[in-house]
């Protein structure tokens, strides 16, 4: 198969309205689940902890505490499975790959919020 072609049927499958994404952020991803005949949307939130890949095969690593014990889960960005993704804050961290999250609990669990800085434009 031409790699034209190839790239020709990977383009119409990836999505454009997917926010941009680095470690350290705050998402809520909507899957849908399907049980029996019936689909609902299921809300994930968490913390990135990594953003792997490019074009078609991109995936994004979310880890949140549930009831006591952390739950990852790996979405592919451009899967029809994933309904949409939001991102509630923006994290400050030094590293792509936050993996030393895992280890870290109360307080030292925290990540610093990026400041986002509106200025006025200027009149005259």
């Amino acid at each position: 198969m031409s790699q034209q072609l190839l790239r020709e049927i990977t383009q119409a499958q990836i999505k454009t309205d997917a926010p941009e994404m680095t470690a350290g952020d705050t998402v809520a991803v909507h899957a849908r689940i399907v049980e029996g005949g019936k689909e609902r949307v299921q809300v994930f939130e968490g913390v990135v902890l990594k953003v792997q890949g490019t074009g078609i095969g991109k995936t994004v690593t979310v880890r949140k505490i549930f009831q006591g014990i952390g739950v990852e889960r790996v979405f592919m960005i451009n899967s029809p499975r994933v309904a949409k993704f939001e991102v509630k804050r923006r994290g400050k961290v030094r590293r792509s790959r936050i993996y030393y999250f895992r280890e870290r609990r109360g307080k030292s669990a925290r990540i610093r919020e990026v400041q986002q800085f509106h200025t006025k434009p200027k009149k005259g």
